[in-house]
């Protein structure tokens, strides 16, 4: 008999509390993307994300821990050897990461991928090396759009990104300009997690601005997940912003693209208004892209404002039968070096209206119990290969 109907687990990307036992292998020491979010702004209101539980998990300076808090609240572990995008999620539902994905940060692409790349797309690369998005568009899309060249750059993560200026080069080129890539970095040593086309409108500079119509191309997971196990069951399995992107499509039954995390949200609480019975698995990216990359801890804090906000009403929307879990896919903690990931702990925040009882679980030692949570609420085993323990019979 299943105890939840409807299960909704929003990740908000990038979101780590504190650092890990191995954090210092990766370069990663003393981070706490939400504790020194909290340090670097006078005012921090998330009256919500309070009564659940999040800060009874850190230290932050403007927020008392609850005393009772809704729900019950955890940290959790990442037990993959990486600190990106893909790796956390397919950690999350149940994959353990065991080998890294390729990065490209320091050097930028090999000469031979690149001649590939422009052999078979009929562009010549310009780029070719680690930068943010919006600056490397000031630099040289001027230069793209008077040629027909192609932006090609990396970052931290383990992504090849391909600009392409929406009026001249055109969306669909772009669109056929990264499949060509993902079938070239299939090769093991050229082998990055996701090819990530990123349009972008404007003419000059000054007046650059990407648009919503990314799209991610990544690596199918390299086994079952719990979203696999669910979608075999004839359960709904709605995916909201880039979930659908970061499993390929794998497991889901519906998917909705986000323009905007705030987007997102409004998304979320239209679907909490809807009949469906399984799993809503969203991801929140502004987060991690906007804030976390460009090292803005006061935008970063007013994003987390606004998913509160968003939060109070789904919070009213939510039925008995209904399970909340609020959590994150790795940091990235807005205070430290660099432009990188940081390999944090991520909270566990569960919440239903059914709930009678509430406090700390036990820390987890992989982002894989909230796949396994899930799982078990649904009376479906988790596929073979897969790691992770559930926290539903602690959920009273």
């Amino acid at each position: 008999m299943e105890k939840y109907k409807r299960i909704f687990v929003i990740v908000m990307d990038s979101l780590g509390v504190g650092e890990m036992a191995d954090s210092g292998e990766y370069g990663d020491v003393g981070v706490n993307t939400l504790e020194h979010i909290s340090e670097s702004v006078d005012t921090f209101a998330i009256p919500n994300l309070r009564k659940l539980g999040m800060a009874n998990l850190c230290s932050l300076k403007q927020v008392e821990p609850s005393e009772r808090p809704l729900g019950y609240y955890a940290k959790l572990n990442e037990k993959s050897c990486s600190k990106d995008t893909m790796t956390g999620h397919w950690e999350m539902m149940g994959l353990e990461g065991k080998q890294p994905f390729k990065t490209f940060t320091d050097t930028g692409f090999p000469p031979e991928l690149i001649r590939e790349l422009e052999e078979r797309t009929g562009h010549q690369v310009i780029g070719n090396k680690s930068a943010s998005g919006t600056e490397i568009l000031e630099e040289l899309a001027e230069e793209e759009i008077a040629t027909g060249h192609m932006i090609v750059y990396t970052s931290a993560d383990s992504v090849l990104q391909i600009c392409g200026n929406e009026e001249t080069f055109g969306l669909e080129e772009l669109y056929r300009c990264c499949e060509i890539a993902r079938e070239i970095t299939m090769k093991d040593e050229w082998k990055v997690g996701r090819i990530i086309a990123r349009p972008y409108v404007g003419k000059k500079r000054g007046e650059f601005k990407r648009t919503s119509n990314r799209h991610d191309y990544a690596l199918k997971p390299f086994g079952k997940t719990a979203l696999d196990a669910l979608k075999e069951a004839g359960f709904d399995v709605i995916s909201i912003g880039k979930i659908k992107d970061i499993f390929d499509g794998e497991g889901i039954t519906r998917s909705l693209k986000s323009k905007s995390s705030v987007h997102g949200m409004e998304q979320t609480i239209e679907t909490a208004k809807e009949e469906f019975h399984g799993l809503c698995f969203v991801n929140l990216v502004d987060f991690d892209a906007l804030w976390g990359h460009r090292r803005n801890p006061s935008g970063y804090a007013q994003e987390i404002e606004k998913f509160d906000q968003n939060l109070g009403i789904l919070l009213e929307l939510l039925k008995e039968e209904d399970l909340l879990i609020i959590t994150a896919d790795h940091g990235n903690d807005p205070t430290y070096t660099g432009t990188d990931h940081t390999r944090e702990k991520v909270p566990f925040l569960a919440y239903s209206p059914s709930m009678k009882g509430f406090g700390c679980l036990p820390e987890a030692d992989t982002f894989a119990a909230v796949g396994a949570t899930v799982t078990d609420n649904f009376g479906v085993s988790m596929p073979e290969g897969t790691i992770g323990t559930s926290y539903l019979e602690k959920l009273l």
